[in-house]
């Protein structure tokens, strides 16, 4: 028989590392290694041998006995003088050698000393004291007690009254060469062993707590507080595992794929989720907040608000062109005649021409929605790549729906442009007519910002780049952008305020962008040709992207910062001071008008399009879609798994259970076991410092 406490550990053990090893945790619990120290024929092996309780086996031997994974340091003889061919400095080399295992935390140390020399001067006890100067990991194991001189023993020692260790000493008694020659077993030598403990006059009271079986049982209980100490953090760390995983495989244990009705059950699930999950896209009331992109209905909000009314400040008319048009169209109707009135045709004319000109912006506009509704129930609808053929039937039912409410939305929005150029209503309570048409000429602002001065529109980090060229590259600040002013910072905290900028009077124009440069540009400068900051006629500001530089411009536009006009400059010189005064009228009456119609179109065209478009395709998911899918009369095959999502299935479902599993073996041996309080501690100065350390 061997060591009958290890052969209870290793099942234990076995069954904590299968249970681990299930659930991809590394099952190694890292068992401290045990290494005895001691001088040469001190009895080293033997403890080893008895500890294990077989023989170390041989090279030339088959191994057909597997014990635990655990580390037994069979360490050199403590030597001093060299012998034969030994190098002079082998005294160095062995305490070197030994030194390597000793000082680690997760070493235990057995300190051998025989019996029957003097234990204060003990090497093995020196060394272990530099390593472990509390004594938490050293073990005296006092040996050869059979060969001590007659009339004297160890009973002090052993008692640990004499030369005290924290963890005490115990005495074994080893199988002598005679023995070994004679192919005395190990259980043989046991017998021996607690034969003399139990005869000995000296020893006989502490036979329990000494020999060979004693000596097992206190190195069995360190693996077990080790391995006790150990569970406390995979327990921990497994019911994460198992908290996360629960959801999943309560999904999956609801799924059986080989019933009908379990399958139409898990269609009619991921429809009504996919509905909700697309509702809070739009509407903006997902569970999980996206904090480094805009999606879903955000972007769209975006489209709605800075790039719709951006894309209408561009197609404004250059104003030589403009006024060119008016002159000829008041030219041609008067004809050969000599007009002594401001013809109402020439008007209706250009405002007609200025009105057709926004068929371009609105279907972009709609073009722009319509490409992130996509995007946004692609988002959602690749939620179902578990079930291919359900995702792909889906995509294109939803795609196709999108693109009929597109179509509607289209036909709408070109029905509303057809409507405003059906009748020119100059009555409107809004427009300046005739009689004011006189005054002087009217900025008329089509995007009001309807803002007070201390609102603020944007926020955000720009880089000056025409004014640090000199003193060594452009530099990056906060920018903070109101209804009348722009401000910038040295940085996002605010308090360092470099320079506040009125509004009045400024405009932006766009800046190429430079060979080397990532950055994208643009500029502001001051209509009337005064500097806009110190010496600076113009400001070039610079973005990381495209689409940061388009918020901006957008942003800059509600404030009433609007793009230069290309080729703004003297009205051509009409020789006709009467038809000049003419051309003026319209231009201000076509001004007055046009501010009515991007009022009136800013306004109607995100209603047109949430409710043709938007809440439209969010009503046929959440109404239509699942009687789609049933009309197409293959709901079994629709719910048929990815080879992937299968094996993903399997495998949630074998790790939650071996989870399960796992939590339930640490908790039999949380119960099973116990853990041996630590000694107090003794006062071990009487051993000395090893003289390597002084």
């Amino acid at each position: 028989m061997g060591n009958r406490g290890m052969e209870e550990l290793i099942p234990l053990v076995n069954r904590l590392q299968d249970a681990l090893s299930s659930v991809g945790e590394s099952a190694s619990l890292h068992l401290p290694q045990i290494a005895v120290v001691g001088g040469q024929s001190a009895g080293k092996s033997s403890v080893l041998e008895n500890f294990v309780g077989s023989m170390f086996h041989l090279s030339s031997e088959k191994l057909i006995q597997f014990l635990l994974n655990l580390t037994l340091v069979d360490l050199p003889g403590i030597t001093k003088v060299p012998v034969g061919d030994q190098p002079a400095d082998i005294e160095y080399q062995v305490r070197d050698m030994i030194m390597q295992y000793i000082c680690k935390e997760n070493c235990l140390i057995l300190a051998v000393t025989p019996a029957n020399t003097d234990l204060a001067n003990s090497d093995a006890l020196k060394l272990a004291k530099d390593v472990d100067p509390q004594g938490l990991r050293t073990i005296g194991v006092i040996t050869k007690l059979d060969l001590m001189d007659a009339g004297t023993n160890a009973r002090e020692i052993l008692e640990n009254r004499l030369l005290p260790l924290r963890r005490g000493y115990i005495g074994v008694v080893n199988r002598s060469q005679k023995d070994i020659d004679g192919k005395k077993d190990i259980q043989e030598a046991l017998e021996a062993e607690k034969k003399f403990f139990l005869s000995h006059l000296a020893y006989k009271h502490m036979a329990q707590t000494m020999g060979t079986p004693y000596l097992q049982r206190i190195l069995n209980q360190q693996l077990t507080n080790h391995i006790r100490d150990t569970l406390p953090a995979f327990r921990s760390h497994l019911q994460s595992q198992l908290l996360a995983l629960n959801k999943e495989a309560e999904e999956y244990g609801q799924f059986n794929p080989d019933d009908p009705a379990r399958r139409t059950k898990t269609l009619l699930k991921l429809v009504q989720r996919l509905a909700v999950d697309f509702e809070k896209l739009i509407e903006g009331s997902g569970d999980k907040v996206d904090t480094v992109n805009l999606s879903g209905g955000a972007r769209i909000n975006r489209i709605f608000h800075e790039r719709f009314p951006y894309e209408l400040v561009k197609i404004e008319s250059d104003e030589r062109k403009l006024r060119r048009e008016i002159n000829y169209a008041i030219r041609n109707i008067h004809g050969v005649r000599t007009g002594l009135f401001t013809p109402d045709m020439a008007f209706e004319a250009i405002v007609k021409k200025q009105i057709s000109r926004l068929q371009d912006p609105c279907t972009k506009f709609i073009d722009l929605v319509t490409q992130e509704l996509v995007t946004t129930t692609q988002q959602c609808i690749n939620k179902l790549s578990s079930f291919p053929k359900l995702r792909d039937e889906t995509e294109r039912i939803v795609t196709s729906e999108i693109r009929e409410h597109e179509s509607r939305c289209r036909d709408q929005v070109l029905l509303l442009i057809d409507i405003q150029l059906a009748y020119i209503n100059t009555k409107h309570e809004d427009f300046i007519g005739f009689t004011n048409s006189f005054a002087d000429p009217v900025t008329v602002s089509f995007l009001p910002t309807l803002l007070s001065a201390v609102q603020v529109i944007r926020k955000g980090w720009l880089t000056i780049s025409n004014i640090g060229i000199m003193k060594g590259g452009a530099r990056e600040y906060w920018f903070i952008l109101s209804a009348e002013s722009l401000s910038w910072f040295k940085d996002d905290e605010e308090k360092e305020k470099k320079y506040m900028l009125p509004l009045d009077n400024l405009k932006l124009r766009d800046v190429e962008k430079g060979f080397m440069s990532s950055k994208f540009v643009f500029a502001i400068f001051n209509t009337e040709l005064r500097n806009v900051y110190k010496d600076y006629k113009c400001l070039e500001l610079a973005c990381n992207s495209q689409e940061e530089l388009d918020s901006w411009k957008a942003s800059l536009l509600r404030a009433g910062v609007y793009p230069e006009r290309v080729g703004n400059g003297t009205p051509e010189n009409f020789t006709d001071p009467q038809l000049e005064r003419q051309v003026e009228t319209i231009r201000n009456l076509v001004d007055s008008y046009m501010s009515i119609i991007y009022k009136t179109v800013r306004d109607l065209m995100p209603k047109t399009i949430m409710h043709l478009m938007i809440n439209s395709v969010k009503e046929f998911i959440s109404s239509e879609l699942l009687a789609q899918l049933y009309a197409l009369g293959e709901c079994s095959v629709l719910m048929d798994e990815s080879p992937e999502q299968q094996q993903h299935r399997v495998e949630v479902l074998s790790k939650h259970a071996a989870l399960k599993e796992a939590l339930a073996v640490i908790g039999e041996i949380s119960t099973s076991t116990c853990t041996t309080p630590l000694p107090p501690p003794v006062d071990s100065s009487w051993i000395q410092p090893s003289r390597y350390t002084q």
